[in-house]
């Protein structure tokens, strides 16, 4: 008899799933995986949670956080890289200097320039890697690369692996929640957070803070007046029954599995999400700290944050509130793939234009989060991890903007056992390619060590997939002890 069978027949119906489901958390199904919230982890556990910020088109990190006083010096004189460059578009103009001046914060004196300004409040919790690379300069493969640790379609989401790996802290709520850009998708759409061979009910679920419907479908549409909540309810009954049935007779198909799940996830959600959404119960202090209280800006008026401000730190907020539910990961995303106007970090033109209001919400956003996190002392259990698909040139493109620069960037992350007030492996003298070329750090170490902070070993959580045990890291990726506190 197999396991569907032995469960229908002994719990019957309902009661079967609702059986299975137990068994499942308990880890007592040999379809579930072994790393459980419930001790069963590899090692202790520093985090229990990852909030990741997503700037989609590639982020200058030479004009963010990378400062190059050499970009000052030789500012306009000819690019001279000492080998053959390969751009992806003409983008090997002469040297182009940060677009904004770079000043000292905190007691690391970590250089920031002007729009991230604000995140020198917070400065030294964060942890900075300026030596990371990817491998291609290509904007979906290069995303997927960062989201899924793969640069083509077919494998699980960071978040679905942590979400596959940990299980849940609340039932009310999906363990993987993405919140994009409110003007649309980045590169690969939902590719970023699908659950690919993973069992499905482990795919992101997206919200859209501020929005009339933040959930699609979780509610009746209004002009159904005819939907009743009793019909309603009904209806999710009947369609319950015929999917257990169905599912009955099919062993090994988790689709249907997967559907069951989030019908009756819906319906806890009914309840759950729109407190979780309601900022209104936030106090005025939290408001203000997030900059959505409306109040006088002090950038310059060239930057306007305002708009981004307003949507960027509001899904921070609504990061916080999520994860201080049980969320296990969130997903926050700033940039498009819409074309023009630019709204995403993919200044070839412009990066003044482009980067001024994106940086400056995201600044604001982003160091909130970070305050508000520890305020109330879920830092030291949450990471933070800021992450861009690849950076931009040294060399100019058209005078003012810069192309893709794979070959060296930055990413950083904060809280949950990570070192803070540290710049971790330095990019070369223009901030073209790591300092020490031997040592590069990519995506797999990271991901690598935040599934050690996790709790688990990245090289022992795996998938058997058409006869590979796949995992987050494929077959590479080294734990960071430098970033490890």
């Amino acid at each position: 008899m197999n396991r569907r069978d032995f469960l229908w027949q002994s719990g019957g119906g309902l009661g079967g799933v609702a059986l299975a489901s137990l068994l499942g958390r308990a880890g007592l199904l040999a379809d579930t995986p072994a790393v459980r919230p419930d001790g069963g982890l590899h090692h202790p556990p520093k985090a229990k949670r990852v909030v990741q910020l997503f700037m989609a088109g590639g982020a200058s990190h030479l004009d963010l956080w990378d400062y190059k006083p050499e970009l000052v010096k030789r500012h306009g004189q000819p690019a001279n890289f000492g080998e053959p460059v390969e751009a992806f578009q003409n983008g090997l103009g002469p040297w182009l200097k940060p677009v904004w001046e770079f000043k000292p914060y905190g007691r690391s004196g970590k250089m920031l320039s002007e729009p991230v300004a604000p995140l020198g409040e917070v400065v030294d919790e964060i942890a900075f890697v300026h030596n990371m690379v990817g491998k291609t300069g290509v904007h979906s493969q290069g995303t997927l690369l960062q989201t899924t640790g793969f640069n083509r379609p077919g494998f699980p989401g960071v978040g679905c692996w942590v979400s596959y790996g940990l299980g849940t802290l609340n039932e009310n709520l999906p363990t993987f929640v993405v919140l994009p850009d409110h003007r649309g998708l980045a590169s690969n759409g939902t590719k970023n957070w699908d659950s690919a061979f993973l069992p499905a009910q482990h795919q992101g679920t997206a919200i859209y803070p501020g929005s009339k419907t933040p959930i699609e479908d979780l509610f009746p549409d209004d002009k159904n007046g005819y939907v009743t909540t009793a019909g309603d309810k009904a209806g999710l009954d009947l369609l319950a029954k015929l999917n257990c049935g169905h599912a009955a007779t099919r062993p090994g198909d988790d689709r249907l599995d997967a559907r069951i799940k989030s019908y009756e996830l819906a319906a806890r959600m009914q309840l759950a999400a729109p407190d979780a959404l309601d900022l209104s119960k936030e106090p005025k202090s939290v408001l203000k700290l997030y900059g959505l209280d409306h109040g006088q800006s002090s950038f310059p008026a060239e930057i306007n944050p305002v708009e981004e401000t307003e949507y960027f730190a509001r899904k921070c907020l609504v990061a916080r509130r999520l994860v201080e539910r049980g969320v296990r990961f969130v997903q926050v995303w700033s940039g498009n793939d819409n074309g023009f106007p630019r709204r995403n970090w993919d200044s070839h033109e412009d990066v003044r234009r482009d980067h001024g209001p994106l940086a400056a919400g995201m600044a604001r956003g982003a160091a909130a989060l970070i305050a508000d996190l520890k305020r109330t002392g879920l830092l030291e259990d949450t990471i933070v991890l800021w992450t861009t698909e690849f950076g931009r040139m040294p060399s100019s493109q058209g005078g003012k903007g810069r192309d893709h620069n794979p070959y060296g960037f930055t990413n950083w992350l904060c809280g949950g056992g990570v070192k803070g007030g540290v710049s971790f492996g330095p990019s070369d003298e223009w901030g073209y390619k790591p300092a020490d070329r031997k040592k590069p750090t990519e995506v797999y170490d990271l991901h690598a060590t935040i599934l050690h902070l996790l709790g688990i070993d990245h090289t022992r959580l795996t998938v058997r997939h058409d006869g590979i045990d796949r995992r987050l890291t494929d077959v590479h990726g080294h734990v960071i002890p430098e970033l490890i506190r």
